[in-house]
């Protein structure tokens, strides 16, 4: 079983009148993609792509103009299942105070699992676990206003772990960010990945932090343009161009030497590779 199977999705924010007219502007496209349990997803594009509206259909925040949206066999347009559907996946905002709401960090935490009904003790036991998680546990009685911007959204994250979900989308997480912040919050979302199975779908437009992932989507216009692993993407640096896409600067660097005529086979992904395949070609 897949966790998520979009199947010809189309979506406006256009009204039914607007759509009966045929003046409505879709925008999401006839998209179909599938994520498998403990996949590390990104999905990547430009300002106005549709990745973000994308996001909000895989915990059905939003509902498919056309198109079917499953979320573990449940399809998102059967009310009875919603809320089923939203245990299986939480979603973590860009602005982390967007979700914190209480002026305890472990408070906070344990907002979701109280609105679910859980046990008191089993909060006590998902609040600290959640929290060890994400790196944050000796913070759990600072106030949120307190922290660091990576700190505040890895509490966010903590929020809807400890709802136990089976998969989390990360809706440009660290855009508003430092270096530090970006840093904190991407190691806390792949060691959920890689040491608890969770699924992760990460939105960004931040290349640099795609190439982490195992699998890149890159869309544009409602979309989708392409998608692989990133070697298979960001190799594709014409295409990715043509659509007003960046490519790691790694590989921005080398793509440009081998315009030049430096024999580099392979583009690199990350400063590590590229420092690698420059001591290759220039030594």
């Amino acid at each position: 079983m897949n966790q998520i199977d979009v199947k010809d999705l189309v979506f406006t924010y256009m009204s039914d009148e607007e759509i009966q007219q045929n003046i409505c502007d879709y925008v999401i496209n006839g998209v179909s993609l599938t994520v498998k349990k403990g996949e590390f997803l990104s999905i990547i594009g430009h300002n106005g792509s549709g990745k973000s509206t994308l996001s909000k259909h895989f915990n059905a925040i939003l509902l498919p103009t056309g198109g079917r949206v499953l979320v573990e066999d449940m399809d998102t347009l059967d009310e009875d299942k919603c809320y089923d559907i939203r245990r299986k996946v939480g979603l973590v905002l860009q602005n982390p105070d967007n979700q914190l709401v209480a002026s305890i960090v472990e408070e906070d935490v344990a907002f979701g699992p109280e609105n679910l009904g859980v046990e008191p003790e089993e909060i006590r036991k998902r609040v600290d676990e959640a929290l060890k998680a994400v790196g944050m546990y000796e913070y759990r009685s600072f106030a949120p206003h307190k922290l660091s911007g990576g700190q505040k959204q890895r509490v966010a994250i903590a929020g809807i772990l400890a709802m136990k979900p089976d998969c989390i989308v990360l809706d440009e997480p660290t855009a508003m960010l430092d270096p530090k912040g970006r840093q904190e919050v991407l190691s806390a979302i792949h060691k959920l990945n890689e040491d608890f199975g969770i699924t992760i779908i990460l939105i960004t437009h931040n290349m640099d932090e795609a190439v982490t992932s195992g699998r890149v989507i890159v869309m544009d216009g409602g979309k989708i343009l392409t998608e692989g692993t990133p070697d298979e993407v960001f190799s594709q640096v014409e295409l990715l161009k043509k659509h007003r896409l960046d490519v790691p600067q790694s590989t921005e660097l080398c793509y440009k030497l081998r315009a030049y005529g430096l024999d580099i086979k392979k583009l690199p992904l990350n400063i590590e590779d590229c420092v690698d395949t420059l001591k290759e070609v220039l030594l």
